[in-house]
């Protein structure tokens, strides 16, 4: 029977670096996963195969042998199966990353001890263009959970909670695979170790009810999509009565003529074409009023016009951006024909500068006439 390569169950090549591997077995074991492939034998027994591999090429010593002599030489040198401490830590630390450990928490995550819900919270607060340009003060209502008093938050009828019988009040149960074992919270109790048995019904079992509030936002000059902003204390009641924070998303609408970039923003200018033939002199508007725009002799089409210090704040501190104009030069889309005749006076006036394909193509048509001539 031909030996496995770890390098192809990897798909990595023999010169690869420590973190080239490190990487594909991430890839890999996400993509192979039992909990991912559910009732698939031939998922699981590749994920076996992953982490063997990944056992052995990530330790440099390992590797070295294992280069040499292949897996016969592992075991010669009493380096089979199992996996060290720090080999463990390391790849617990993938699944983590991988399928949300329980290790540290995100905003908006922090949960007390028998809480049916997160404390922060978070909503998304839409804002016209110029609210967020200008800043503005924005009375809100939201809605916050406060434990059901019936129930002291369990949500069981009375508080009263059984022990869970699935991890024995443990809360985490012990996974398999293989020669693998990791701890993962408990499915049925969610990492309580206690579960309900007969719902409150007061708060059909949520373990909370809801309160209505109404806060004032004073929104800062330059915050667009995406930005957050957070209020303290207004987030979901914990059981002693401690509030979390509340954290708003905004979604700024976008303008009908300026365009935003950051703190730059950008405004598109129609320009006759005559006017960029001729130069002048126009008012365009601006964030926060008019500007004189002085178009050069020959403006070009999509030529732009800066003026620093007139787009928007920057949220952080940074002082006002650009604001940019963009020409778009307008031709007429329809002639009379007093107009044509006085647009072809004008090209005529102007001798050969007015045909300049004549000169610039002579050549090339006497070069394509050769191509044919036998």
């Amino acid at each position: 029977m031909k030996e496995i390569d770890y390098y192809e169950i990897l798909e990595v090549n023999r010169n690869c670096t420590s973190s080239e591997i490190k990487k594909a077995y991430r890839k890999l074991a996400m993509k192979y996963h039992p909990d991912r492939n559910p009732n698939n034998k031939e998922a699981e027994e590749r994920f076996k195969l992953l982490a063997e591999a990944y056992e052995v090429l990530r330790d440099d010593q390992k590797r070295a042998i294992y280069d040499r002599y292949g897996k016969a030489g592992l075991e010669g040198n009493g380096m089979g199966g199992g996996f060290s401490s720090q080999n463990m830590d390391d790849i617990m630390d993938i699944f983590n990353s991988m399928f949300g450990g329980s290790f540290g928490g995100g905003r908006g995550q922090r949960r007390q001890s028998n809480q049916k819900y997160n404390l922060d919270l978070e909503i998304t607060l839409p804002l016209k263009f110029n609210e967020a340009v200008f800043g503005c003060e924005k009375k809100i209502d939201i809605r916050y959970k406060v434990p059901c008093d019936d129930c002291q938050g369990t949500g069981a009828e009375n508080g009263k909670l059984d022990t869970c019988d699935y991890c024995n009040g443990q809360g985490q149960v012990v996974m398999r695979q293989g020669f693998m074992s990791f701890a993962q919270t408990c499915p049925k109790c969610h990492g309580e170790g206690q579960r309900v048995s007969s719902k409150c019904s007061a708060c059909s079992g949520r373990g909370y009810h809801e309160e209505p509030d109404t806060i004032t936002l004073n929104i800062p000059a330059g915050v667009d999509t995406g930005t957050r902003l957070r209020a303290q204390g207004y987030g979901n009641q914990a059981k002693s009565g401690y509030r979390g924070d509340l954290y708003i998303i905004f979604n700024v609408e976008e303008d009908e003529h300026f365009i935003r970039d950051g703190s730059n923003v950008y405004i598109e200018v129609p320009v006759f074409f005559t006017q960029a033939v001729l130069g002048e002199t126009i008012t365009i508007p601006s964030l926060d009023g008019e500007l004189e725009l002085e178009l050069k002799r020959g403006t070009k089409d999509k030529e732009q016009f800066v003026f620093k210090g007139e787009g928007i704040a920057d949220i952080h501190g940074g002082g006002k951006g650009k604001l940019i104009a963009q020409v778009k030069i307008i031709y007429p889309k329809h002639l009379n024909d007093e107009q044509k005749e006085l647009l072809r006076k004008l090209q005529e006036s102007f001798g050969i500068e007015s045909t300049p394909h004549t000169s610039t193509f002579e050549n090339v048509f006497e070069k394509v006439k050769g191509w044919f001539k036998k």
